[in-house]
């Protein structure tokens, strides 16, 4: 190119940069005209933030969202950095996000009946709710147990458990989703061996273990272990799965329980990406290449009510992720810049007042989870508030998902809210308060340090206190809660109960099961998986061992126990 040539070239840059300049300063004159006709006019007495606080304005324009400059580097194109549009280049033009329910009661061969229901109806892929005593690692017949077993989910005390749970699902196809942190080490090397035993190889296994810890410390508090000793075991889990069972996430960062507990949008987004790149440092810090582990994180988030702001914090995760993964972290890959997510709706957002009203929130929150681009989604029942929830409302939340991608058409293109002048504020907006949420923290001197404070506990109850007093006040409507209340007298439908049968069987099956197994077996897999942990060793081969060996989820846990001791939670005030 000539000398002639360049100078055109840049003065026609100039005069198109003029011109833009021109078109701006046109339109901000004119939207300042607007709004003071806007201004003019009375307006309904409502709160118009979003969920999460942040104010809403009346009106979004070009000047709010990205200039074209900026398209690539912010939004870009699916399937490239830096993801906001999705993680995959066709996203549901070539498959459609996983349908999931989550699933669980009694005995492990009453679930089993209840999965063969699911994927009979078209479900999609599995996932396991679990009893509370399995949830903190207790056998059925603990006295902890008492009352408790069956009860929330279904109850898995060994590998015995495990093989009737999937007898006659092959594990080769199906996609299964276990929601279990503190003993998740455990429950995981269950499910290895329970494959082993239909003849399905680690390697062909696909699905996620949620494995995520430190969301317990912050939210949930259905922890074992204290929290170094609890990391390693999962930096153990990358490890072991990277080589072993690579279709296989080890983890499924969780934002769904911190925004159960009561974060806004801007907190479960920063609370989890920021635990996400804990786990990232932990496993760089056992010295594993990043490329090696970070494709298999997977995440899952919560989808609350406030329609587009949960639209962006999907939108902004991505992005968020795929930048600190390259630019901090090193990450090389594609795969490990990906953030893929699970998406559940919210179950705080479910009331027993007019429960068939949930059906239609979990509707709303599906759509947005699906306009967010999730890779797959649990819809909550509209019975969950009450009970566990019956094959009926089981049935309906999972037509609600297959309307959803079969009927309303919100499949066929990718990301249509890009370029939305609301939409691309708000996820702007939401990675500044991420941000700045990261700096908060990192000023702590991390993740663990903030637990041991007491920082995340603390603003998330304080998020959950002003969430609740808004609806006490009626300044956040909830239909038939604190406001069409009408017809809540005529809302009895039909709860499933679960009785102390599955107790009895469960207590049954354990004395068979001691009473069969090889006893010494059992006490010198222990003792080899206690001198694993007591030389900091990968503890995933004896513990397989262990499991092998039909010890039970307890004797496992307290086998470790004896060389990490127990997390007793420091009292905040």
């Amino acid at each position: 190119m000539g000398v002639m040539d360049r100078e055109a070239g840049t003065s026609a840059l100039e005069r198109r940069v003029r011109e833009q300049e021109q078109e701006l300063a046109e339109l901000r004159a004119r939207l300042a005209e607007w709004e003071a006709a806007f201004r003019r006019i009375p307006q309904r007495e409502a709160g118009f933030t979003t969920v999460s606080g942040t104010e809403i304005a009346p009106l979004y324009t070009p000047l709010d969202r990205p200039s074209d400059a900026e398209y690539v580097e912010k939004i870009g194109f699916p399937g490239e950095f830096p993801f906001t549009r999705g993680p995959y280049t066709t996203m549901y033009r070539t498959r459609l996000w996983t349908m999931r329910q989550f699933a669980g009661f009694g005995t492990s061969e009453q679930t089993n009946r209840r999965y063969k229901y699911l994927l009979d109806h078209g479900q999609t892929g599995l996932s396991v709710a679990f009893d509370f005593p399995t949830l903190m690692g207790y056998d059925s017949d603990h006295p902890r147990s008492l009352g408790e077993v069956g009860k929330c989910g279904v109850a898995i005390s060994s590998l015995a458990d495990m093989e009737t749970l999937f007898d006659g699902i092959p594990l080769d196809e199906v996609s299964v989703s276990m929601t279990i942190n503190g003993p998740a080490i455990i429950l995981f090397c269950f499910y290895v061996v329970a494959a082993e035993k239909q003849g399905v190889s680690p390697e062909k296994l696909r699905g996620t273990v949620q494995n995520d810890i430190l969301k317990e410390y912050q939210a949930q508090h259905a922890w074992i272990y204290p929290p170094e000793p609890a990391l390693k075991l999962i930096i153990d889990m990358f490890e072991w799965a990277s080589k072993h069972a690579p279709k296989y996430n080890p983890i499924s960062i969780s934002g769904y329980h911190i925004r159960e507990a009561g974060a806004t949008a801007a907190q479960e987004l920063a609370f989890t990406l920021r635990n996400g790149f804990e786990y990232v440092e932990r496993g760089i810090a056992r010295g594993l290449d990043v490329d090696d582990f970070a494709p298999r994180l997977s995440f899952f988030f919560d989808v609350h009510n406030d329609f587009f702001e949960e639209i962006a914090k999907f939108r902004a995760a991505r992005r968020i992720w795929a930048k600190r993964m390259r630019d901090v972290y090193g990450a090389r890959k594609d795969e490990s810049l990906r953030l893929r997510t699970h998406a559940q709706t919210a179950g705080v957002t479910l009331v027993a007042q007019q429960p068939e009203n949930n059906i239609i929130r979990v509707a709303y929150q599906a759509l947005a989870a699906v306009l967010g681009g999730t890779q797959s989604l649990h819809t909550n029942s509209m019975d969950e508030t009450l009970a566990l929830p019956t094959e009926k409302a089981v049935r309906i939340a999972l037509r609600t998902q297959q309307i959803l991608a079969y009927e309303t058409g919100v499949a066929n293109t990718i990301d249509p809210l890009a370029g939305s002048y609301f939409v691309e504020a708000l996820t702007d907006d939401l990675e500044r308060r991420a941000e700045e949420i990261f700096a908060e923290i990192d000023a702590l001197g991390g993740v663990v340090p903030g637990i041991e404070k007491g920082y995340f506990q603390r603003e998330i109850a304080r998020s959950a206190e002003r969430q609740q007093r808004e609806i006490e006040n009626g300044e956040r409507i909830v239909v038939g809660v604190n406001a069409f209340t009408g017809g809540n007298e005529d809302s009895d439908i039909e709860i499933l109960k679960i009785g102390e049968e599955a107790e009895i069987r469960q207590r049954e099956r354990l004395a068979e099961l001691r009473a069969r197994r090889d006893g010494a077996r059992v006490e010198a897999t222990l003792e080899r998986l206690r001198e694993a942990a007591r030389r900091d060793e990968n503890v995933v081969e004896p513990m397989l061992e262990c499991v092998r060996a039909y010890c039970t989820l307890y004797e496992i846990r307290r086998a470790l126990e004896d060389i990490y001791g127990a997390y007793r939670e420091p009292v905040f005030f």
